[in-house]
């Protein structure tokens, strides 16, 4: 499988992804616990999304621990680490560090389709949504109203661990570059971060964000 995470992350960040769908053996009692109620499809999104994580944090020489996940579905990261978790459909992965060389995380992957109908208009600030029109017409070969929601859902990922408070699609207001496969976003609310810097990747029917602060 093409490395698409690798493609937005730096080499300082373990990360592990993949497009197999792994049973509950894998997960601690704590975190079937969490998911004892859920469908049959969530719950093979939850233990491979942790699968992905387990092993990237193994990389770092974390010992296996449960991952459990905390207030707006945020992971609980072992004492000392920061990450991200994403998942869609045939896709999971995870993304982590040491805390200290890196502050926080945040990635989302996507399927590479256009955003159903109604939706740029709900996330997009009207300079947003011109930026996509202006980008599709250049390159009509991504989807980049949906790289737009990824990039969203990548800054609030990495956004809510270190503030602790809930982000709008509206309270950031993203650039991405489609040339260099970076974009930036200028928090529009006061808090700890007023801009991240993140990357962008399109390939293998997926669209891949990534912020690492």
């Amino acid at each position: 499988m093409t490395d698409l995470l690798g493609a937005v992350v730096p080499d300082h960040v373990s990360w592990v992804q993949t497009r197999q769908d792994r049973g509950g053996d894998d997960l601690f009692p704590q975190e079937e616990a969490a998911v004892a109620n859920a469908v049959a499809k969530r719950r093979t999104e939850f233990a491979a999304v942790r699968w992905c994580a387990r092993t990237a944090l193994a990389r770092l020489g974390v010992p296996p621990a449960p991952i459990l996940p905390g207030e707006r579905g945020a992971p609980g990261w072992p004492d000392g680490i920061v990450g991200s978790m994403t998942h869609c459909a045939g896709y999971r992965a995870a993304a982590v560090a040491r805390r200290g060389p890196v502050r926080t995380i945040g990635v989302d992957a996507e399927p590479a389709a256009a955003l159903p109908d109604g939706v740029l208009d709900a996330i997009a600030l009207p300079e947003e949504a011109a930026m996509v029109a202006r980008l599709a017409a250049a390159r009509p070969d991504v989807p980049w109203d949906r790289l737009l929601f990824s990039a969203k859902e990548s800054v609030y990922k990495a956004w809510f661990p270190v503030t602790g408070t809930f982000l709008q699609f509206h309270e950031a207001r993203l650039h991405i570059d489609g040339r260099t496969g970076e974009f930036t976003a200028q928090l529009l609310v006061d808090g700890a971060i007023d801009r991240f810097t993140g990357r962008w990747h399109c390939g293998g029917g997926l669209v891949l964000t990534a912020i690492v602060a």
